[in-house]
């Protein structure tokens, strides 16, 4: 299975730490009139927003997992749970966080889990969207159609060396798509 979908992009977006932490500001912004009680992160990597949020809010950060991946690789068409959603959430106002909603599979998965497990109310968000989410996050710092490379995903360390990340190295290079 391939990990992104290329055709669908529209670009390449370098994401810098700087970015990141601006969007994750602004993120918690419009979630602050929210009233939460707690933040669900979704790992691996919504629990770098998620964790800039719950922090921000001084609430409490719960992690789950649900993925597609196994060892970093793509191994199933729809999320699996790796981690669920644990009992704290029961009465609580409630964000799930993640970095991208991209089919947003994701996130619906993991609010109605929320929901399931008792909390009063869900509020989905991401630092971004794609534009074919569905359904789209509550609550988005950004929506783009680009290939985004993350900071914390461009690299990764292979036999002591840091290298480009192997999904990452068949990407376009920054051109838009055909119209």
């Amino acid at each position: 299975m391939r990990p992104y979908d290329y055709a669908r992009r529209d670009g390449v977006h370098e994401v810098s730490w700087d970015e990141f932490a601006r969007l994750a500001r602004r993120l918690t912004e419009l979630l602050e009139p929210e009233g939460l009680d707690a933040v669900v992160g979704l790992a691996r990597a919504g629990l770098f927003p998620a964790t800039a949020v719950a922090v921000s809010l001084r609430t409490e950060l719960y992690p789950a997992r649900l993925s597609r991946r196994v060892d970093d690789e793509v191994r199933y068409r729809t999320p699996r749970w790796r981690v669920p959603v644990g009992e704290d959430v029961r009465g609580r106002v409630v964000a799930v966080v993640d970095e991208i909603a991209d089919t947003g599979e994701t996130l619906a998965l993991a609010a109605a889990a929320v929901l399931d497990r008792g909390a009063s109310r869900v509020v989905t968000a991401t630092l971004f969207a794609h534009t074919w989410a569905d359904p789209m996050p509550d609550r988005c710092a950004l929506v783009t159609d680009e290939l985004l490379l993350f900071p914390w995903d461009r690299q990764v360390l292979v036999d002591g060396a840091w290298v480009p990340h192997p999904e990452l190295a068949d990407a376009p290079q920054a051109r838009p798509r055909a119209e």
